[in-house]
C-alpha cells in the first residue's frame, strides 16, 4: 500500500485534506494490453505501469478509457488491478477505475478492486442508463459505505451522457470517503467553480488540452492519455508551472496539444498504444470494434510526432 509524505513536506501539494493518498502530479489512465487473441496480456499491462512510473508518473490509473475498463469482465478487470499493484504498488498510489452503469456492479467492482490491493477508486457517473441527481447521490453514497477507500468522482460527459451540476457536486461532496475529482467535461469554469468550493477535495485535470489551464484554476495534477506514451512530457509540463516557470509551461502545452491531435487523426482510441509502439513498447492491439491504426495511420503519426519533437 503507497503511503504518502508528510504534507508539510510537499510545498506544491494542492491536494485537499479528504484525500488520504495526496494525489497529484501525473497520474496516466494505463492501457490494458491485449495479445493477438484479444486476451488480457497481465504482464504487460503490469508492465506498462512500470514505463510511466520510472518515467515520471506520480500515480496510475488502471481501467480508465484508455484502460478499455468497459470491454471487460469482471475476472479481466480484477486481474489487471492485481497485476499494476503487483508491479507498481507502494511506490505509487495505484487508483483503480470500477464503474459500471448499475450501482450493484459497480460495488461489487469496487469490492474487487479493494481486495487486489488496490489505494483508491475512480468512479466514473454511471452510463447508458443517466440518473436524476438524487440517484447519482445514492450511487456514489453506497460505493463510499461498501469499501473503505478513497472516492474520486469522475466526470466525463461526453462518454457517459451525465453532466454534474454544481449542487449535485456539492452533494456528492458531503459523503465521507468522497476525497476528490477527476474532471474531463473540458468545462473550465465548471471545474474552477468545483474546485473553488470543496478546497478539502483533489481535483484532476482529465482533458489533455487543459493540463495547464486545470493547475491554474486550482487541480494538483492530470490524468492524461498522451502520458501512457510520453508520462515524461507531462512531468516536465508540472514541473515547470509549480516552477513558476510559466513560458516553459506554455511551451509544453503546446506540445502536449500537438500530440493530442496526432492521437485523434486516426481510430478512437487508437493513438496511446500506436504511440507506446513506436517508442518500443507493444501493449497489443485494441479490443474489438474498436481497431488499431494501421501502416499509412501509423506513419502519418510517426511523422507528425517527430515534427513535435517527442520522438
Amino acid at each position: 500500500m503507497w503511503v504518502p509524505p508528510e504534507r508539510e513536506a510537499m510545498s506544491t501539494d494542492r491536494s485537499g485534506s479528504a484525500d488520504p493518498l495526496s494525489l497529484g502530479g501525473v497520474v496516466p489512465p494505463t492501457v490494458t494490453a491485449f495479445d493477438a487473441d484479444e486476451a488480457v496480456d497481465h504482464a504487460r499491462t503490469a508492465a506498462h505501469a512500470r514505463f510511466v512510473v520510472d518515467r515520471g508518473a506520480s500515480g496510475v490509473f488502471p481501467l480508465g478509457t484508455n484502460g478499455e475498463f468497459a470491454m471487460l469482465d469482471a475476472e479481466e478487470r480484477h486481474g489487471v488491478v492485481e497485476s499494476v499493484v503487483e508491479e507498481v504498488g507502494g511506490e505509487v498510489p495505484v487508483i483503480a477505475g470500477v464503474g459500471a452503469p448499475s450501482t450493484h456492479r459497480t460495488v461489487r467492482n469496487a469490492e474487487r478492486a479493494a481486495a487486489a490491493g488496490a489505494d483508491g477508486l475512480v468512479v466514473v457517473t454511471p452510463y447508458y442508463y443517466p440518473p436524476d441527481p438524487e440517484g447519482i447521490v445514492e450511487h456514489y453514497r453506497r460505493v463510499a459505505e461498501a469499501v473503505p477507500l478513497p472516492i474520486y468522482v469522475y466526470q466525463f460527459p461526453q462518454r457517459t451522457g451525465t453532466t454534474l451540476s454544481l449542487d449535485t457536486f456539492a452533494s456528492l461532496a458531503g459523503i465521507e470517503g468522497i476525497a476528490g475529482c477527476k474532471d474531463s467535461s473540458g468545462d473550465v469554469a465548471w471545474l474552477a467553480r468545483a474546485a473553488d468550493a470543496h478546497p478539502e477535495l483533489t481535483f484532476l485535470a482529465g482533458s489533455d488540452v487543459l493540463q495547464l489551464v486545470g493547475r491554474e484554476v486550482g487541480c494538483a495534477g492530470g490524468v492524461s492519455a498522451v502520458a501512457n506514451a510520453f508520462p515524461g512530457l507531462l512531468a516536465d509540463l508540472h514541473t515547470a508551472h509549480d516552477a513558476g516557470e510559466r513560458d516553459r509551461a506554455r511551451g509544453l502545452q503546446r506540445t502536449l496539444r500537438g500530440v493530442r491531435a496526432a492521437f485523434e487523426a486516426g481510430p478512437d482510441m487508437a493513438g496511446a498504444k500506436a504511440a507506446l509502439s513506436l517508442r518500443g513498447f507493444d501493449a497489443g492491439g485494441l479490443r474489438s470494434p474498436l481497431r488499431t491504426m494501421d501502416r499509412e495511420e501509423r506513419d502519418a503519426l510517426e511523422a507528425e510526432l517527430r515534427e513535435l519533437g517527442v520522438l
